[in-house]
């Protein structure tokens, strides 16, 4: 058995991490650890874990190194900075599913997280991505930084256009729509109830980090290029699952056949990502709802010629394929496991 901690046990992400891990036939909950909850139950914490795992929540030292073979740290990204810099020469895996680590560039990182400090040395040696895409990579990567869950989706549906065809996209706006619970569970006024249900929240409405955090990745791709990637975010009344829509204008030229062809060719023999094909279900294009509770990213392209763009879709579960789950993926091709290892739960419908 491969022992797992989690760091942020008390968390949104790191509940969902527990569930994941405990039902994981390869991996052992061997450490939860916080700092607000010491002392706690997993099952005090998270009303759906109703076991006694026989832990409790512990603060984080050097001394987890004896105890685990990977962390995962679903911390805030200041806390993942100095908790990557105490144990990144102790454990074997360190995987940090905040955004401390994820953008390469220094102006870049400094531009988008101006609050957390970090070693540029330090930072160099995490793999960054989504698995899909940087699988080989991941194989014995002692330190993996995961992508934040608009970046998975944006980076999933625009992959294929760069990587496979090969475009140069001159332009790419990007519309975000997310549930609450990719806001944590930090209490702000604009999230009560009162105000957040049956509202759409433009709460990043000119700019969002993730952007810059696709952008940073696509730039240091081997092909096809990005010229401008911007994104506004909106919150919605759903509690998990998000939809990234992006409008690309490119200078190459593309019909819907091609398109089609292209994704079903780039994500052929991928666990997790389903390609739409407009027609199959009674859900015709990727929506929150259909990959509720799985690792599952749903992706189409559609041409839209009147416009002269490029429309892609892509939706997920935030707190698994965006978070937890694709942690758990990653960790799961860290360790020489078949990627789909404990994560072949279906999608939950209705939700």
């Amino acid at each position: 058995m491969i022992r797992a901690g989690v760091v942020g046990a008390s968390g949104l992400a790191g509940g969902e991490l527990i569930r994941l891990i405990t039902q994981h036939p390869e991996l052992e909950l061997a450490f939860v650890g916080g700092s607000s909850s010491v002392g706690r139950r997993p099952a005090e914490l998270h009303p759906n874990l109703r076991i006694d795992f026989g832990l409790t929540v512990q603060p984080v030292t050097e001394d987890i190194a004896e105890q685990v073979d990977v962390v995962f740290l679903a911390t805030p990204a200041p806390a993942s900075a100095e908790l990557a810099a105490l144990l990144a020469d102790r454990v074997p895996s360190v995987i940090d599913l905040s955004g401390a680590f994820r953008i390469r560039t220094p102006e870049l990182h400094r531009r988008w997280y101006p609050k957390v400090d970090r070693s540029t040395e330090l930072a160099d040696r995490f793999v960054y991505g989504v698995p899909e895409l940087v699988r080989d990579q991941l194989v014995d990567a002692p330190l993996i930084s995961l992508p934040g869950c608009y970046a998975t989706a944006i980076t999933l549906g625009l992959a294929p256009l760069t990587l496979e065809l090969g475009l140069d996209l001159r332009t790419v706006l990007v519309d975000g729509k997310s549930g609450s619970s990719g806001g944590g569970l930090h209490l702000r006024t604009a999230d009560l109830h009162p105000f957040r249900n049956n509202a759409i929240t433009p709460y990043s409405p000119t700019g969002h980090r993730h952007a810059g955090e696709v952008a940073d990745f696509l730039a240091r791709a081997k092909s096809g290029s990005v010229g401008s990637l911007t994104m506004s975010a909106y919150g919605v009344p759903l509690v998990r699952g998000l939809l990234t829509s992006s409008y690309v204008f490119t200078d190459g030229t593309v019909d819907q056949r091609t398109l089609q062809r292209a994704y079903t060719r780039f994500y052929k023999g991928d666990r997790f990502v389903r390609v739409r094909r407009h027609d199959e279900t009674l859900i015709p294009v990727p929506d929150p709802q259909a990959v509720l509770g799985s690792n599952y990213c749903d992706v189409t392209a559609l041409h839209d010629q009147e416009g002269g763009r490029i429309v892609v879709l892509a939706a997920l579960d935030n707190l698994v394929k965006g978070a937890a789950g694709q942690a758990v993926q990653a960790a799961n091709i860290r360790f020489g496991l078949p990627e789909e290892t404990g994560l072949t739960m279906q999608p939950v419908l209705p939700a």
